[in-house]
């Protein structure tokens, strides 16, 4: 079993920067793809970014891609996001996941484990 806890979530003015981390727990010596999905009040869940084992594949939805980074920690098992330009719609509860695979993916049905989500709040 992998535990996942997030945590950096916040409020913030439209413009301005968050940076979300991901601690993983357990299972830790398994090798882990890693990714983030917000979900919106209203809408379903989905796909923010992903990051693979290695961390040298790194995916990312098209409405985030230049702004939103990802990566990990030296020790694999945490994950960042990093959120540039936030912009109001970007206001959602960010959850962190993890699948039993090296390999990176944006479909959210493969993710077997998901943290408890952090609220970030983009103010206009």
């Amino acid at each position: 079993q992998l535990q996942l806890v997030e945590s950096g979530g916040g409020l913030v003015q439209a413009g301005g920067s968050l940076r979300l981390s991901c601690a993983a727990s357990g299972r830790t010596f398994s090798r882990y793809a890693m990714g983030w999905f917000r979900q919106a009040p209203g809408k379903e869940r989905e796909f923010v970014a992903a990051i693979s084992w290695s961390g040298s594949i790194t995916l990312y939805a098209d409405s985030v891609k230049g702004r939103f980074t990802i990566s990990r920690g030296n020790a694999k098992n945490t994950e960042y996001l990093q959120m540039n330009s936030l912009k109001p719609e970007d206001t959602a509860v960010y959850y962190c996941a993890a699948r039993p695979s090296t390999i990176a993916t944006m479909r959210r049905d493969e993710y077997d484990y998901w943290g408890q989500g952090t609220q970030v709040t983009v103010s206009s």
